[in-house]
């Protein structure tokens, strides 16, 4: 997501409310409020980029709260958040999950979309490389999650269409599409649920990770 707003004076207040509330005996539910008042003060729709971007859905309200509090969320609430995002997953109709790893490559290293200027219903990129290393050739590339370089090698995947492949392709399909299905509190975007990727742009990421001849698996 992406609003532009200038932070300076937001941070200074809120850094104000945080003061304040550490005087304060029972300032936990103030301070949450006060800071959500500043935040939705700070915003404001521009463009494309509109207000509900800040509206968490259950799951991610869940994890928030389990973040402030400091304690894992609860199993039960994971596995019922991971279990209804599953459900979520669109699995290609024809089924067909591999596409063309070459168009994949360009999907993971395009960072453009989503912004205040963009137009609607302009092509996003995945910006996959700002938290992934995705091949060997790349000199600078994002370490919040795991490194993709030999994806599909690591797996042992030698043909991605061969029935010993299946499952591993169907994860990463899901995985691509709603990351919440596999890992509730994933800061991964959902990028099929959300909107954010086509079918078919999932379809050629799902092949740029697991296809044999891609950069990522040599």
């Amino acid at each position: 997501m992406t609003i532009r707003t200038n932070w300076l004076p937001v941070l200074g207040v809120a850094s104000s409310f945080i003061v304040l509330g550490c005087a304060s005996v029972d300032h936990s539910s103030n301070a949450d409020q006060l800071a959500q008042q500043v935040v939705n003060a700070s915003f404001s729709d521009k463009g494309i980029a509109k207000v509900d971007r800040l509206q968490q859905d259950a799951s991610n309200a869940a994890c928030s709260a389990a973040d402030v509090s400091g304690k894992p969320i609860d199993p039960k609430l994971a596995a019922q958040i991971e279990a209804d995002s599953l459900k979520t997953v669109k699995w290609p109709a024809d089924g067909k999950f591999l596409g063309d790893w070459k168009a994949g490559e360009k999907i993971a290293q395009d960072g453009k979309g989503m912004t205040w200027n963009d137009k609607p219903g302009a092509t996003n990129g995945g910006n996959c490389y700002n938290c992934h290393q995705i091949s060997k050739q790349e000199i600078s590339f994002g370490t919040l999650g795991p490194s993709l370089y030999h994806y599909g090698k690591i797996r042992g995947v030698t043909d991605p269409n061969s029935p010993e492949a299946k499952a591993i392709v169907e994860y990463t399909w899901g995985k691509i599409w709603n990351a919440k299905a596999y890992n509730a509190c994933s800061g991964m975007p959902r990028f099929g649920h959300a909107g954010i990727l086509t079918e078919g742009q999932v379809r050629d990421l799902v092949a740029l990770l697991i296809d044999p001849q891609s950069p990522v698996n040599k």
